[in-house]
């Protein structure tokens, strides 16, 4: 019994520290939430949100200032939109590669070695496409500067590549033998196999894998910071100069008085990147539990 008793008691204790430490990580995150709507909310004192959010110039300095962040947005979404497109087909089809194809002596060196790409500081992959990728591309493509939009991403989608490719990597790799073989049974081609089983069979966690890559290019700073331009304007192309909402709050917070309009005005301004990126977790975790369903079906 007093074995049984320690046992219980060890369970016990091991359940509340983890309930206190899963309190302490919500109430940390109300409070950051409390304190950014207490800094942000005045600024609606003296613009509309309307205004604010749908306004196409950001002149905090200005007199009169503006605050419309609408460019700022675009310029977010469209930097996200574009190292998605770049990131998401080379990091799970090299996740497929190091799985399926290669063999495992390849797999057991360029994995780790991808994996290690996900450890560089942001502020090295910035300025890297600052000083080598920015003059090729404005020499390449004939363009007034290299520090845009889709430097911007490229460089976003380096980031990503690395997460997406690891976690989905590991996903196939968790998929039964079994599927395999049985699908080879069948009559299936290697490659038929990748497609109709693996891949549906693995959905799951590619869509984690994704989710993942993608949150860390939505709220990533410093990169934007460095090569993306900064112009507060809305791009007419992928090679314009943007300004996304990160790398406005962190080029103009130092320059900002306490309690002033554009104080105020950054702050707003992460409220929105906030929810912004709230939205985009709940949709992005909508659409992988869609495509679970449906490759759960498939199988």
């Amino acid at each position: 019994m007093t074995m049984v008793n320690r046992r219980q008691n060890t369970e016990k204790s091991m359940q509340a520290m983890f309930f206190i430490i899963a309190t302490a990580s919500i109430t940390i995150l109300f409070l950051i939430m409390l304190f950014l709507f207490k800094e942000g909310l005045p600024i609606f004192e003296t613009v509309s949100v309307r205004d604010f959010i749908f306004g196409k110039y950001w002149y905090p300095t200005s007199d009169p200032a503006d605050f419309g962040i609408f460019p700022l947005i675009v310029a977010s979404v469209a930097v996200t939109a574009v190292s998605g497109f770049i990131s998401i087909p080379l990091g799970v089809m090299t996740a497929v590669y190091l799985s399926e194809i290669a063999r495992p002596r390849v797999g057991e060196v360029v994995k780790p070695v991808v994996e290690l790409l996900a450890a560089l500081p942001s502020v090295v992959i910035g300025f890297f496409g600052m000083v080598l990728v920015a003059p090729f591309l404005q020499q390449v493509f004939g363009i007034p500067t290299g520090l845009n939009l889709f430097n911007a991403s490229l460089m976003l989608a380096f980031m990503s590549i690395p997460t997406i490719c690891s976690i989905s990597e590991d996903a196939i790799h968790s998929v039964p033998v079994a599927l395999r073989e049985a699908s080879v049974a069948l009559g299936a081609t290697q490659l038929q196999t990748i497609v109709r089983v693996v891949v549906p069979a693995s959905l799951s966690g590619i869509s984690t894998a994704v989710i993942l890559g993608l949150s860390r290019a939505v709220g990533e700073t410093m990169v934007v910071l460095m090569v993306a331009g900064g112009a507060a304007m809305l791009p007419e192309s992928i090679f314009d100069p943007v300004r996304p909402m990160p790398a406005s709050i962190a080029a103009e917070m130092a320059e900002a008085p306490v309690g002033g309009e554009h104080y105020y005005a950054l702050f707003a301004t992460g409220i929105v990147l906030f929810v912004f990126t709230m939205i985009f977790n709940i949709v992005a975790d909508h659409i992988a539990h869609r495509y679970t369903q449906a490759g759960e079906a498939s199988l």
